[in-house]
């Protein structure tokens, strides 16, 4: 997990692969709530396989010839796996949208609708409890053995917690470059931003990706929009704006910024906020070294509503977090993010000092609506119901986690190792 260097447990992990295939990774969604059965929203419970959240969005705006921005979900689902998880449409209230809508099944690419419900509330991100999860861990050497050991992990994750480490879904992977966006962003480069996510060809891409990237990173825009693949979706989408603008004169910074503003706005969103989680994560890698579990004077404590804790002695402090009724946090830096106190503080700041950054440079000026103020969000996540069985092909490890959390932070410390 990039820029993750600590682990918690200290006993040998088992080491494995994951991901062998796209069902080996099972991912289901905790909801807040569940649509009623009536009202003027239409919500789909999906499976989808290979594909992500945003994909599959697109593909149903699309079919059902409506604006993308009425379509909603409370969380990106991993797309090396199957998942499932609530979508819902905003406004459709005839039953003949709702026909529409139901004759999509079997229409959506690697999609499948397991209900059509509707519902009086919208959904919207964040609105889930948590994940479930079931992961198959393959090329182990001795399953029963480690199928022993992942059990000791997890059972004693359950006690201490986990480190709440951003995972490569995060980042991108084998391209991963979505932090490197931001950053640029954030040191207020917009061309620069966009060479990152169009251009700055690697090896671990096809060829043809590569060449395109290439073209594009040799000034050649529509050559580099002849050789995008079919999966370079929203590269396609940045290109033709830049092309559309280079037709009135040299690109300049308002063109970079109709490129930007061509993708969808979640994406948009995650370029900043991927750089903010690779700051997070260092942040955390050094708090995590300090107790995982432990109460340092300094911390920023928040509960579980994620609302910060406040005037309580450093006993209370430690029972709250005991119980994960509390939690230390570390930053997601920002313009108005607060720092800790005490040491905690003082590693908080050395981490910014390191990439020569201020809060300020969060403001991101010249496409402020991509700035960030920042919070304070828990440095740990709590598992439960966690398990580990053997069978014929692996360990099958099953355990449900936080949102906004990610399972790879689990495996990590059962296998001891990277984990994509």
């Amino acid at each position: 997990m990039l820029n993750a260097n600590t682990y918690v447990t200290n006993e040998k992990g088992i080491g494995g692969t994951i991901r062998n295939q796209y069902e080996d990774f099972y991912v289901e969604e905790i909801p807040e709530m569940t649509p009623t059965g009536e009202g003027p929203n239409i919500w789909i419970w999906i499976e989808k396989v290979g594909r992500t959240t945003l994909d599959v969005v697109l593909d149903i705006a699309r079919d059902l010839h409506i604006s993308r921005k009425r379509m909603g979900f409370a969380g990106m689902k991993d797309k090396k796996a199957r998942t499932r998880q609530w979508i819902c449409i905003s406004n459709m209230e005839s039953e003949e949208q709702f026909r529409q809508v139901k004759d999509l099944e079997g229409t959506i690419y690697k999609t499948d609708f397991l209900k059509v419900v509707r519902g009086r509330k919208k959904l919207r991100m964040g609105q889930l409890k948590g994940n479930k999860f079931q992961i198959l861990i393959r090329d182990i050497d001795d399953i029963e053995k480690s199928a022993e050991i992942a059990n000791n992990i997890l059972k004693e994750l359950e006690v201490t917690g986990v480190p709440n480490y951003f995972g490569w879904q995060r980042f991108g992977k084998p391209r991963t470059n979505t932090h490197l966006v931001g950053e640029a962003l954030v040191q207020n480069d917009l061309k620069e931003a966009v060479r990152r996510y169009i251009g700055n060809p690697t090896s671990e891409e096809h060829e043809e990706n590569q060449k395109a990237r290439q073209a594009y990173d040799d000034g050649n825009l529509e050559e580099s929009l002849e050789l995008m693949s079919k999966g370079m979706r929203y590269e396609k989408m940045m290109v033709r704006e830049l092309i559309k603008d280079a037709k009135k004169g040299p690109l300049d910074d308002k063109a970079y910024k109709n490129a930007l503003h061509a993708l969808p706005k979640p994406l948009q969103r995650m370029f900043v906020h991927a750089y903010q989680s690779y700051l997070f994560n260092d942040a955390v890698s050094r708090r995590v070294a300090m107790g995982i579990n432990r109460y340092v004077e300094g911390d920023i404590i928040i509960d579980n509503e994620e609302r910060i804790v406040r005037d309580k002695t450093s006993e209370e402090f430690q029972n709250l977090i005991d119980n994960f009724e509390a939690n230390p946090t570390s930053p997601l830096y920002g313009t108005k993010v607060p720092f800790a106190g005490g040491e905690v503080g003082e590693m908080e700041k050395s981490v910014l000092n390191n990439y020569n950054l201020t809060k300020e440079d969060f403001e991101v000026p010249k496409m402020p609506r991509l700035g960030s103020h920042g919070l304070r969000r828990s440095m740990r996540i709590q598992v439960w119901d966690a398990s580990a069985i053997p069978t014929d092909e692996g360990v099958l490890t099953e355990f449900s986690i936080n949102k906004g959390s990610y399972a790879t932070a689990v495996l990590r410390e059962v296998m001891k190792k990277d984990v994509v």
